[in-house]
């Protein structure tokens, strides 16, 4: 199969040249690096172009979590698109191989879309290693629509961090949904799922990335999941996010007790209610006026009268 990569960016210099040199050793090398930047101020489009990917610069304003990616799917000219984030660097050089695997499994050719394990970085806090352990286990997974009264949302939990999707069935659906401000790619997943696919998540196939947001930061963070959950209300039809959330509280506090991280308890007794009033304000969110949603969220951009900000 032909492999296109679709990389959105944003002052990406930082990684780039490495996230490129690790997929150019890639086993399966790609047909194609595309790059799809938001008007960067450092070197990343001289850099992305230099390596030999292809490249497209659109305002930064014009950013959209689904629309851009989409933008890089209508340019690709592979057979599985796979997507990235700048700073996800894959772990090996089989990476690719094992991404798109199950995709080319024809004992199973439900399987149109995978996704990889985020391990995290050696700088991450203790509750953030915590949250990539929870999220992205050892174990393979393949999700169906007959694993909802199961596993609830989680059904639907998929990340473009690092991620695989056929062409054909990716069009089909009509791509990542646009004008959005977050979940795009849970969307994707459930209405592939909904419409009878399956989704694989491949524990070998490994990337590096993490996050050591600050309390402020998973508030907005949390803020704009519950706002994207309001936009796309039909997801709740299925399943309630909380119930997850219960559980990932209850699991943290007990590895940090096991791993005797006492300090970090109370730091995260509070980035847990921060990050549960932000959510629950962004299921209001059609409730709250503009000032305080742009206040409130990550991406302020997003919203009716913003303009110059960033996409994180």
């Amino acid at each position: 199969m032909r492999v296109s990569i679709i990389i959105p960016t944003l002052n990406a210099e930082k990684f780039i040249a490495e996230l490129v040199l690790r997929l150019k050793q890639q086993t399966l090398p790609p047909e194609e690096i595309i790059v799809v930047d938001s008007s960067s101020g450092d070197r990343t489009m001289e850099i992305a172009g230099e390596m030999g990917c292809r490249t497209l610069v659109i305002e930064r304003e014009a950013f959209d979590h689904g629309g851009t990616r989409n933008l890089g799917a209508k340019l690709s000219a592979g057979d599985v698109l796979v997507f990235m984030t700048q700073d996800a660097l894959p772990a090996d050089d089989t990476f690719l191989e094992k991404l798109v695997g199950p995709l080319a499994d024809p004992s199973d050719p439900l399987i149109v879309a995978s996704f990889g394990r985020q391990l995290a970085r050696n700088d991450a806090v203790p509750p953030e290693k915590f949250a990539r352990l929870f999220n992205y286990p050892e174990t393979v997974m393949i999700k169906s629509k007959e694993d909802l009264p199961q596993l609830g949302i989680k059904t639907f939990f998929f990340s473009d961090v690092c991620s695989a999707v056929r062409k054909r069935e990716f069009e089909a659906v009509g791509g990542f949904p646009e004008k959005i401000i977050m979940n795009e790619d849970m969307v994707l997943a459930a209405k592939l799922i909904l419409q009878g696919y399956k989704v694989a998540y491949v524990p070998g196939a490994a990337v590096w990335h993490s996050h050591n947001y600050s309390i402020a930061q998973q508030f907005r963070r949390y803020f704009d999941i519950g706002a994207s959950l309001s936009m796309n209300r039909w997801l709740l039809d299925y399943a309630r996010a909380e119930g997850e959330g219960f559980k990932f509280v209850r699991e943290q506090l007990a590895w940090l007790l096991r791993h005797r991280h006492y300090r970090w308890i109370p730091y995260t007794l509070s980035l847990t209610l921060a990050k549960y009033v932000g959510y629950r304000l962004g299921l209001m969110e059609n409730k709250l006026p503009v000032s305080l949603k742009r206040r409130f969220s990550m991406h302020k951009h997003f919203w009716p009268g913003e303009k110059g900000g960033e996409k994180t």
